[in-house]
């Protein structure tokens, strides 16, 4: 294998892809928003990123980290948010555009969550989940110190924990999931139901900071109910650390507060008195933790 590895971060709102080297540096990154309605477009842009990053470096390897579900064993991704790819073979056809490569698939989740693990605010944890909160929530279980997709490689799907089990039907066929309730579109949703009129979630942010009792109570919601995922998972799985990247936990106390108070509440086993909640360090975890895929 040579030192340089490809990394693919393909997700519903962006694809992203990077040539890192062995100590986990992004030499080379280039991004794209994802066609999101048009299959063959999505593709194409993966296509694109790809021969722009490499830009004729041949990779010794590739990590693909993708919003899923996923089938690990198939090479097949089924994302929620592009319409058209239902078990699309994305490792196969990224394979056949570097045939001398071996090619690595995992959830993104799980790649921000090795991301954070290896070179972020995850270092040192031996059981941790990475979370990202942001358009929808997703996340990723690093367990003993290493990356766990379980069965199907769909593991740490946090963001489905059901938060409002009476609340609005989730874009996963299910309802009252903690997307529902803390993804940023799903957050000015409720805000605007309650009477309040800004355009979106930096806006609610801003109105929260200044004292408005909807968008505050909106940032009081997303909390909860995020906080109330991390506790399942880590009375499940024995977590020491959650570790939150994504546009949401960019406001900073308006969301880590109401998560802690949540914790105080509901995370009263003696095992998870030290559980630890932080701010994601990167904002590349997705695309470091794909190289890693192939790198650790």
């Amino acid at each position: 294998m040579t030192d340089h590895v490809l990394a693919l971060d393909v997700g519903g709102t962006k694809i992203a892809a990077g040539l890192v080297d062995s100590r986990g540096e992004v030499l080379r990154r280039a991004v794209r928003p994802t066609p999101a309605h048009d299959a063959e477009l999505a593709w194409q842009a993966v296509a694109d990123l790809v021969a722009e990053v490499l830009d004729g470096t041949v990779p010794g390897a590739v990590g693909i980290g993708s919003a899923g579900p996923v089938d690990s064993d198939a090479g097949t991704v089924s994302p929620i948010n592009i319409n058209g790819w239902q078990a699309f073979p994305l490792r196969d056809r990224v394979q056949a555009l570097l045939p001398g490569a071996p090619v690595s698939l995992a959830g993104d989740g799980l790649c921000i969550a090795l991301g954070e693990h290896w070179l972020g605010a995850g270092r040192g944890s031996r059981f941790m989940v990475g979370m990202v909160v942001s358009t929808g929530v997703g996340g990723g279980l690093v367990l003993d110190g290493k990356p766990f997709g379980g069965r199907t490689g769909n593991a740490g799907h946090i963001g489905h924990v059901v938060a409002e089990p009476d609340g609005w039907p989730c874009t996963c066929g299910g309802r009252g999931c903690v997307e529902t309730v803390a993804g940023g579109p799903n957050m000015v949703r409720w805000a605007r139901a309650q009477g309040w009129s800004g355009a979106d979630a930096i806006a609610l942010a801003d109105s929260a900071r200044a004292g408005d009792p909807v968008a505050s109570a909106a940032f009081e919601r997303c909390g909860q109910a995020v906080g109330l995922s991390i506790a399942a998972a880590a009375a499940i799985c024995d977590l020491d650390l959650a570790v939150i990247g994504g546009g949401i936990s960019k406001t900073g106390d308006l969301l880590f507060d109401p998560i802690r108070r949540t914790l105080k509440v509901h995370a009263g086993l003696s095992f998870l008195r030290g559980l630890r909640v932080v701010k994601a360090e990167r904002d590349d975890s997705g695309l470091v933790g794909a190289a890693a895929l192939v790198l650790l």
